[in-house]
This record gives C-alpha cells, structure tokens and sequence, in this order.
C-alpha cells in the first residue's frame, strides 16, 4: 500500500553525490529553500574519480568546503604531467605557473571521504538528507515532473512532492533512463579498467601529487592519482577491443598493459594491487534534454565526459551550483517550466563542447599540447585555462581554430540544450 508524506519542500533532489549535495547546500544554505535529498545507498561508500582540478575551488569556496578540503588530509595536487609510450616524462606543468590564486593548489581526494563531507554540509545547511531510500519512479501530472515515488529499506513506499525536482542520480540517470534520452558519444565510446594499489611509488617534493597521464599503444591511456595513506588510484582506458584482446580476465589484462609503459610499470612494481578490478563502459554520453517541466538533470545525470582531463567533479560542481541558481530563480518565479532551464542547459553544454574538443583533440595521433604552444603562442594561457576548467562562459574559438590544424574535432552536438516538449528540441 502507498503512503504518502505531506511534503511542502520546495526542491526534491535525488541523489547526494558531489552534484547533488552542492544543489543543496545552495539551495538551501544560500537560497532559503526548504530541500529534501533521497540517496539510495549510505555513506561513506567507494566513488572512482578522485582528481580534481584548479577551477573546482570557485564552486567548494562558494559552499564552504576550501578550509574543511585544507584540513582533511587529502593529497595535495599542483600539477599535471604526461608519459609518452616509451615510458618518458614530460616536463610537469605547474598550475602556480599559470595562476597565483589559490586554486593553483587543489586535491586528490578519497571519494568516501570526500561525497561524506560534501553531504553532512548539505544537513548543516538545513537540508534534509534521508539515506537508503531508492526512487521506483517519477510522479507526473499532466506531463510536469511533481516528485517520485519512493522505497525505504523496509520496503515502505511512500510518495515525496515538490515545486522543483533535480534529478542528480549519477550514471544510473534515472530520468535520462525512463525517458530515453541517452546519446552516446559517436566516437569517445572507450572502456576503463581499474584499481587501486598500495606503496607504489611517488615521485618527490612537489611532483607527490601529481596526477599523471601515461600512454599506451592504441591511444590509451593510464591515470596514475596519488592519495593519502599511501595509496594510488590507477586505471586504464582504451578500446573495447584492444583490451580483450586476449580474453576479459581483467587481472591479466591489467598486468599486461602495465608492462606497456615504462613509466608505469616502474611505479605500480614497487607497490601491491589491493582491493577488487572495476571496469565500466558507456564512457561519454549526454541527455537529448537538460529538464522537463519540474525537473531538471544536474552531473552525471546530465552528462559524462571521458576523464582523461580529470573533469568529472567539477561539471558535477559546476552543474550543481548553476542548477541550483537556475531552481532558485524558477521558484521565485513561480515557473517550473522546461523552458526556464534552457540558458542552464546552453551554459554547460557550451562548456562541455570546449573540453569535449580537447578530449578529442588528446586522442587525435597528430596532436600534441606541446606543438600547439610553440606554434601559437597566442592561444597557449586559452589551452591551459581550458585544461584547468575554466570552460563556462569562455570563447574558444580562436584556440580551436589553432588545434585544428593538428587534430581532426567534432562537430558540437545538440543533446542537452533543449529541453523536453521545447520548440528547439
């Protein structure tokens, strides 16, 4: 039997991950808008995607997370460094090279940790956090988004209704899902295959932190991350094909691409493998939509970009917060429509298709960072504002125009700047 909670919160948001908790804590904290947040598991629980990068600060400095992040004992980061096939390192860069603010220096965090802290400064700023509660589906009438039908762990379900639902269910996207709204990438379609390991070896001094990208045949690509307790992140993205090659026993494939790069096997020998292999695929995508009438899709819920530049965290940020501005606005508007959400939706995309373009351009065999800058001195502080998250409200253009010439780029797509029942769409 359905219950129901007589429920007056103005703004439902499923899901409390980094997207979801930053809504919150906005809306609620800044906004004075009474919240209710539905997260189907409970935390802490394991996250992959522990770099973040310089321009994650603006938005943790605006929820109040920097001095709690300063506090926290996460990994230091305050550069990027790549390793071609052979296992040679390239000169690091340095973000204090680029920029004296203090988001020159940010972190390699422990996801467990991390979410845990981002959702109890969600409950601090006076939203209300239910854990274990998974949503069976959304409440509609007459085709306008009015809150979701809920299970706890009990198996009481029971309904939850507000003026404004934000859907921030990470890659299960669940209204993405039920509305088939799920546009893949027509060529960033790799697959990753990771773990953690234990005692690997650091380089020294400043370099500690450092998130490192090593090459391997094919255009893969590991990512080496640093975090504290002695303990690395490392994954591998390629091809669907290039890595089952030999069969899908992930231990032996694992083993077999680190022999590929010097620089890797150097690092991982000295350590010890702990934990369990995760692989994922669906590696890019976006929805047709960013909102319906009552709903709007905030992080991976909205859109997942390959990782190789370390931009999960931040568009889970950055969505969360300009969701959260757009929510507000539409609340004192007394409008939930669609519509209202489409600059929201214009805004990221644009974004994403800056770093989308980059991403493409990393893969493209002719191109490298290093050639773009001594050609076009002119555009290399745009390549590293780019590479370092500064993507809303930027013009490209002229960057991309240069990266071009050494790289073939996509298109921009569509999906996720429309919104549904919209002429545009």
């Amino acid at each position: 039997m359905i219950s129901k909670i007589k429920n007056d919160c103005d703004v439902l948001i499923i899901g409390a991950g980094p997207a979801g908790s930053t809504a919150a804590t906005i809306l609620s904290g800044e906004k004075g808008k009474k919240v209710i947040v539905l997260e189907k598991g409970h935390f802490p629980r394991y996250h992959v995607g522990e770099s973040l990068i310089p321009h994650c600060y603006d938005t943790l400095e605006r929820i109040g997370m920097v001095d709690r992040l300063n506090g926290a004992g996460f990994q230091s980061k305050q550069s990027v460094q790549f390793v071609n096939p052979d296992g040679e390192l390239s000169a690091p860069f340095y973000f204090s090279k680029h920029t004296d603010h203090p988001r020159a220096k940010t972190w390699q965090v422990d996801r467990a940790t991390f979410d845990t802290m981002m959702m109890e400064r969600a409950r601090e700023a006076g939203a209300e956090v239910r854990e274990g509660i998974k949503v069976l589906d959304f409440l509609e009438e007459e085709g306008v988004v009015i809150g979701v039908t809920a299970e706890d762990e009990s198996g009481k379900v029971f309904e939850v209704r507000a003026s404004m639902t934000m859907d921030a269910t990470g890659r299960d996207a669940l209204f993405q899902r039920k509305k088939k709204w799920r546009k893949r990438d027509p060529k960033l379609n790799k697959i990753a295959i990771w773990t953690n390991y234990k005692g690997a070896k650091r380089d020294p001094g400043v370099d500690e932190g450092a998130t490192t990208v090593a090459y391997v045949q094919e255009k893969g690509w590991f990512w080496n991350i640093p975090l504290k307790d002695d303990i690395v992140s490392t994954g591998i993205v390629a091809e669907r094909d290039y890595l089952y090659r030999d069969g899908r026993d992930l231990h032996e494939i694992y083993q077999r691409e680190i022999r590929e790069n010097k620089w890797v096997e150097e690092h991982l020998s000295e350590g010890e493998q702990i934990g369990e292999y995760w692989v994922t695929g669906e590696y890019s995508y976006r929805a047709e939509n960013c909102a319906a009438d009552g709903l709007v899709l905030i992080g991976d819920a909205f859109a997942f970009l390959d990782p190789v530049f370390s931009s999960g965290v931040y568009l889970a940020l950055t969505t969360g917060s300009l969701g959260a501005d757009a929510v507000a606005d539409a609340l004192e508007a007394d409008d939930a429509s669609a519509e209202r959400f489409l600059g929201y939706g214009e805004r990221v995309c644009k974004g994403i298709e800056w770093m989308r373009k980059l991403v493409y351009a990393f893969y493209d065999e002719n191109f490298s960072f290093k050639d773009v800058a001594m050609k076009y001195a002119e555009v290399s502080r745009d390549l590293t504002d780019c590479l370092i998250g500064d993507l809303i409200d930027k013009d490209y253009e002229q960057l991309f125009d240069r990266v071009s010439e050494f790289a073939e780029l996509p298109e921009e797509l569509p999906h996720g700047k429309t919104v549904a029942g919209s002429s545009t769409n």
